[in-house]
């Protein structure tokens, strides 16, 4: 039974103009995206204070010997005091910007992927979008921890391909001395300090894969602050002196969550990016601990020939800041070079991941 289509207009394109526009009152113009997108330009920021594996041994009863066993950490650097998020990131975005050939003002969107800007609000992303000259930029802070750059650069990819943004300013970021309990045994020696950046900007072809992202909020509680903000706030409204709330980790939960889930989500976003694993250039995962990367190649059956970042021993834990900084080293030292097609992943605190393929600058 063929029903009556004399007056519908729901497929009538009568009014539409060719600038893909309409006369036709609530009829919507619809957003004019790039066909493709990719990573245009890539910077890094590492503070100069150089925390060695001795001196956090000061603070814990350890060795030298069993933190590198044990996460592979030889050194880690911290920022000073006076440099927080936004100052570690002014540098990592400007070398990013200079290598993609464009100025503050080209940048119409600004993702910053951090969990230790020290205020609720405004985001830091916005104060940097000020400091760095790209006003009116859209701002926003991602919060996905160690997962973070990779949600941006997700993100990144759909604004430009779906036109809500030509070029997109992506930063990871943490200063997480800033939240490590130095007498916490179990988080003391992990974490670092830092900054990476990507632009991500149109493409005359696909420089970017899909993403394969998710969460497992049931674990939540794996990795988080001791506690609560609201710890420190009285009943009546005051402020009251507590412990600072630093974060703490369950490190078995996270390893096996790590070491048996990773591998495959990585393995799906090589499918999604029709990338034989043979084919791969280069491999980046988070920078959690190296025997998390280990035991990721050998089950992803990782050639020899694919060069793996290792960047955990210089800069330790650097959370959302990890793969871009990793990045950066690799294309600094040659082992990864314009073109290549690079394997990123990143996991942590949510329990949350994400992965994607990318074609290098």
């Amino acid at each position: 039974m063929s029903r009556d289509t004399s007056n519908d207009t729901s497929n009538d394109t009568s009014n539409d103009t060719s600038s893909g526009t309409s006369t036709r009152p609530g009829r919507l113009a619809p957003p004019v995206g790039a066909g493709h997108a990719r990573v245009l330009g890539v910077g890094a920021y590492r503070p100069e204070r150089v925390i060695t594996n001795e001196e956090v041994c000061t603070w814990i009863d350890s060795s030298d010997e069993w933190i590198r066993e044990r996460s592979g950490i030889v050194e880690r650097r911290w920022a000073r005091p006076d440099e927080g998020v936004v100052e570690m990131s002014l540098p990592a975005a400007r070398a990013a910007l200079d290598q993609a050939g464009l100025a503050p003002a080209d940048v119409d969107a600004i993702i910053m992927a951090t969990v230790t800007w020290p205020y609720a609000t405004p985001s830091a992303a916005a104060v940097l979008a000020e400091r760095l000259g790209a006003t009116p930029a859209a701002a926003f802070d991602l919060s996905a921890a160690c997962a973070g750059f990779c949600h941006g650069v997700a993100l990144a990819n759909d604004m430009v391909r779906g036109g809500s943004a030509r070029h997109v300013l992506v930063i990871g970021v943490e200063k997480l001395s800033d939240f490590t309990d130095i007498h916490d045994r179990g988080t003391a020696f992990l974490f670092g300090d830092g900054a990476g950046a990507v632009v991500v900007g149109p493409s005359d072809r696909p420089g970017i894969g899909p993403t394969v992202w998710g969460s497992d909020g049931a674990q939540w509680q794996a990795i988080m602050q001791k506690q609560s903000w609201l710890d420190l706030k009285a009943e009546d409204g005051r402020h009251v002196e507590g412990e600072f709330p630093a974060l703490v980790m369950a490190g078995q939960t996270v390893f096996r969550w790590a070491v048996w889930q990773m591998a495959p989500v990585a393995q799906k976003a090589l499918d999604a990016a029709g990338v034989a694993i043979d084919d791969l250039d280069v491999f980046v995962p988070h920078q959690a601990n190296v025997r998390i990367i280990d035991a990721m190649v050998k089950q992803l059956g990782l050639p020899e020939h694919v060069p793996v970042a290792r960047d955990i021993a210089f800069s330790g834990n650097t959370s959302a800041a990890s793969i871009p900084l990793a990045l950066q080293r690799m294309l600094d030292e040659g082992v990864a070079k314009s073109g290549d097609l690079a394997l990123l992943i990143g996991f942590g605190a949510g329990l949350v991941y994400a992965a994607q393929v990318v074609e290098l600058p």
